[in-house]
C-alpha cells in the first residue's frame, strides 16, 4: 500500500474481491492526494480525538512527508515536492498548499511536543505559496510551481499558467490567521479577494432594466 515509509500512492484500484493495489508510483500532496492525509487528521477530530488509529497514521504519514517530500529552496522557501517514479520532483502544485492549515489544524495533539514545530512549518509553506502568488503579474498563484536552479515558486510549463478559483491558500491563511492571530494572514486573504474581484468585474454581465 506504501510506495516509501508511510507515503501512499495516489492512485489505486479495487478488485471485486477488494483488494486494492496501486497503479503508479506517484506520490504528493497535490492533486488526488491532498484529501487522504487532511480527512485522517479530520477524522481524528471529529471523533472527538477517540480515533486513535487515524491520528497515528496521520502522524506516521506527516513525518514521511517531511522526511521526503518536503525541501528548502536555495531561497529559502519551504516547498513540497511530488515523489514520482523513485525521485523527487521540485514542483508544488497549488492544491498542496492547503498542507499549510494542515500542518497548523493538526499540531495541537503531535506526539514528542511538536506543536511548535508544526506551527512553524505550517507558517512556512503558507509564505511560499504567498510568494506563488506575489511574483505573478496578475498576483494570482498558478497552478503548480517549480524550484529549479534559479526559478523559484514560479510556473514553467503554459499548461501551469492558470488559475481556477482554487481555494487552498487563502484556507491556509484562514487557518494560520485563526491560530497565530498574525494581521498578515487577513492582509494576504484580503490581497488574494480584490485582484480577483477586480477580474471578476470585468465579466459581470449586467441587468436589463425594463
Amino acid at each position: 500500500m506504501r510506495t516509501r515509509s508511510t507515503l501512499y500512492s495516489q492512485r489505486y484500484g479495487c478488485h471485486q474481491e477488494v483488494v486494492f493495489h496501486f497503479l503508479q508510483y506517484h506520490t504528493s500532496l497535490g492533486g488526488l492526494g491532498d484529501s487522504f492525509y487532511e480527512y485522517l487528521l479530520k477524522a481524528w477530530l471529529m471523533s472527538d480525538k477517540t480515533d486513535t488509529e487515524a491520528r497515528k497514521t496521520y502522524d506516521d504519514a506527516i513525518e514521511a512527508i517531511e522526511r521526503h517530500l518536503i525541501r528548502k529552496s536555495n531561497g529559502g522557501l519551504t516547498f513540497i515536492g511530488e515523489w514520482k517514479n523513485g525521485h523527487l520532483e521540485r514542483k508544488m502544485g497549488h492544491l498542496a498548499c492547503f498542507a499549510g492549515g494542515m500542518f497548523a489544524l493538526g499540531a495541537d495533539g503531535s506526539p514528542d511536543d511538536k506543536a511548535g514545530h508544526y506551527l512553524q512549518l505550517g507558517a512556512e509553506i503558507a509564505h511560499t505559496c504567498h510568494e506563488s502568488y506575489d511574483r505573478t503579474v496578475l498576483k494570482l498563484g498558478p497552478e503548480a510551481f517549480k524550484f529549479d536552479g534559479g526559478l523559484e515558486a514560479v510556473a514553467v510549463r503554459q499548461n501551469e499558467k492558470y488559475y481556477i478559483l482554487r481555494p487552498e491558500v487563502i484556507e491556509t491563511y484562514w487557518y494560520m490567521w485563526r491560530f497565530t492571530h498574525d494581521p498578515k494572514y487577513r492582509q494576504w486573504g484580503w490581497e488574494a479577494a480584490k485582484v480577483k474581484q477586480n477580474f471578476d468585474s470585468d465579466f459581470i454581465v449586467p441587468s436589463c432594466s425594463r
